[in-house]
């Protein structure tokens, strides 16, 4: 998946587990994620502040899911962040 997603849009990383969401960058969202352990990552999802395009898929969504951000980590690790 890629994703127009400006690496300084605000963005806000939450957890369905109920822990206390992380309100940052969409890049420090998903360094945060990155750094998760893999059970924690598969709760987490990131709420953005304005929709994306995702593939195979009509409308613009508000949240990625972890595959989404798993990508997005790897993409930001490859761009040298």
């Amino acid at each position: 998946m890629q994703t127009a997603v400006p690496w300084d849009q605000p963005a806000t990383l939450i957890d369905l587990a109920g822990k206390a969401p992380l309100i940052s960058t969409i890049a420090t969202c998903v360094r945060h994620f990155g750094a998760l352990k893999a059970e924690h990552q598969v709760q987490a999802r990131i709420l953005l502040t304005a929709p994306t395009a995702r593939e195979g898929q009509r409308t613009r969504t508000w949240l990625l899911d972890p595959k989404e951000i798993e990508a997005l980590f790897i993409q930001l690790r490859n761009e040298g962040w």
